[in-house]
């Protein structure tokens, strides 16, 4: 049992903690909510140690096990950090915000409702695991590289990007995603928003109209090329990705696919529609190498730049794999598109942040940006299971699509379904989801987007419960 029968002696001061008050079976959940509260309410403020869990576990008459995992859960969320010798010590707090920032924006998320995370959980798609930023690794690479910088590489740099993680991106590129590519191919932005950006505006000058988008799709990808004056055609996406026929029948000159993992479906472009794709006749097609370095049960899926160079603008970046706070990105484009690319970041920013690519080179130099990625991949692994588990065989009505890769799953509903409606029951119910009809402009059947990545395997079995209770309902 995880704690002793009689508990009339047992207590801590240390947050007033009683045991008597946990539920039988979830003594570590219980525990692991009060350290939440408390720094997030501010009782534990940045600095403060906690005690050592053989201490505390005594004070409440628990096992110690019980008090170690629910400071490991803690660690994982980015609350707590351990130090060896030093103690568990509670790190900066959350900081409140406004309604008006308190979503990030992601190219593939809506601007979503507000919802504290003392009021529920928050599954919106596209947000990777910001507590396992690899603070030390990345401190320790920054202290290197600025003790190896020159004083006139503080100055206004390439606008291509430093040549130094041009150099380290190109063997990579090819060695992970089967990119042949030179330094001299790749062009560094500020993450996979401004690559559209760019491209947007070159086609706009070259008097291309309207791009083609997945449907389902980004949202936010349409609306970034719509703001640049770009027509978003929406094409529909099946099974195997989206439908080259009616790409072609589209009217559309160009084209924005994320052929690896396909968002919200989470679908690879089957082998037969890569050669259809190929032997359609385009100006351009984007391709968004989205969630590639997440895949759990599935082989990995080559790039399909190496396939038409001359007509494929490939672009990816760290936002899913170290944080979208780095806007760091590359942009592989045609040659023949290179030179005016170059021109329109220098004209728009006069080039990437220098220390952070120099970062980011030393890392892929020395493999521990790999490492890191393995890392993650194993934490986000253990996460989709939990909330698959949790879903699993609870919903029969329902069919779960999207689980081999990725950062996100789709929960397909019966047809006749209100995916809008169901989503405003769960947000109620405290648990923030995306219907998919939100990502369609199209006719399509219902679903629900669920993101498990920023949370642990805990909270997610607890969300997962609460769908499970909302949608199976009759």
């Amino acid at each position: 049992m995880a704690y002793l029968v009689d508990q009339v002696s047992f207590g801590a001061d240390f947050l007033q903690l009683d045991p008597s008050t946990a539920p039988s079976r979830g003594i570590t959940a219980w525990l692991t909510d009060a350290f939440r509260a408390a720094i997030r309410d501010g009782r534990l403020a940045p600095g403060t140690r906690l005690p050592a869990t053989r201490v505390l576990a005594g004070e409440l008459g628990i096992s110690r096990g019980v008090v170690v995992e629910a400071y490991r859960r803690i660690t994982d969320e980015g609350l707590v950090s351990g130090r060896s010798g030093g103690g568990t010590v509670v790190l900066a707090r959350p900081v409140s915000t406004s309604p008006r920032s308190a979503a990030p924006f992601d190219t593939h998320r809506l601007p979503r409702p507000r919802l504290t995370l003392a009021e529920g959980i928050d599954l919106s798609p596209g947000v990777p695991d910001l507590s396992a930023f690899p603070r030390s690794m990345w401190l320790h690479a920054e202290r290197v590289a600025l003790a190896e910088t020159a004083p006139e590489d503080l100055g206004y740099g390439d606008p291509r990007g430093h040549p130094r993680l041009r150099a380290a991106l190109a063997p990579w590129l090819g060695r992970t995603r089967g990119l042949r590519v030179e330094p001299d191919d790749i062009l560094i932005v500020a993450g996979v928003a401004q690559s559209m950006s760019l491209l947007a505006q070159q086609l706009r000058r070259e008097g291309t109209e309207a791009i083609a988008v997945e449907d389902p799709g980004s949202r936010g990808a349409v609306e970034e090329f719509e703001y640049w004056g770009l027509r978003a055609v929406p094409v529909p996406v099946d099974d195997d990705g989206i439908h080259v026929d009616a790409l072609a029948a589209s009217g559309a000159a160009a084209a924005f696919l994320t052929p690896a993992h396909q968002f919200p479906t989470g679908v690879v472009l089957a082998p037969a529609r890569r050669r259809e794709l190929l032997s359609w006749e385009a100006e351009l097609i984007v391709e968004d190498d989205y969630d590639a370095e997440y895949r759990y049960d599935r082989a990995p899926v080559p790039a399909l730049h190496p396939s038409a160079p001359d007509r494929i603008a490939y672009t990816g970046s760290t936002s899913k794999s170290l944080a979208p706070a780095l806007r760091l990105g590359w942009l592989v484009p045609p040659r023949s598109r290179f030179a005016e690319l170059v021109d329109a970041k220098h004209a728009t920013d006069l080039g990437s942040p220098t220390v952070p690519q120099l970062v980011l080179a030393r890392l892929l130099e020395s493999g521990e940006y790999d490492r890191h990625v393995r890392l993650v991949r194993a934490r986000h692994r253990a996460r989709r299971d939990a909330l698959l588990q949790s879903l699993s065989g609870a919903l029969p009505s329902a069919t779960i699509t999207g689980v081999a890769a990725g950062l996100h799953l789709l929960v397909m509903l019966p047809a006749g379904a209100d995916d809008v409606a169901l989503a405003d029951e769960l947000r109620a119910a405290g648990v923030l989801v995306h219907p998919l009809s939100w990502h369609r402009r199209l006719p399509g059947p219902p679903g629900l987007v669920l993101g498990y990545a920023s949370h642990t395997p805990d909270r997610l079995r607890a969300a997962g419960e609460t769908i499970v209770r909302v949608v199976g309902r009759p």
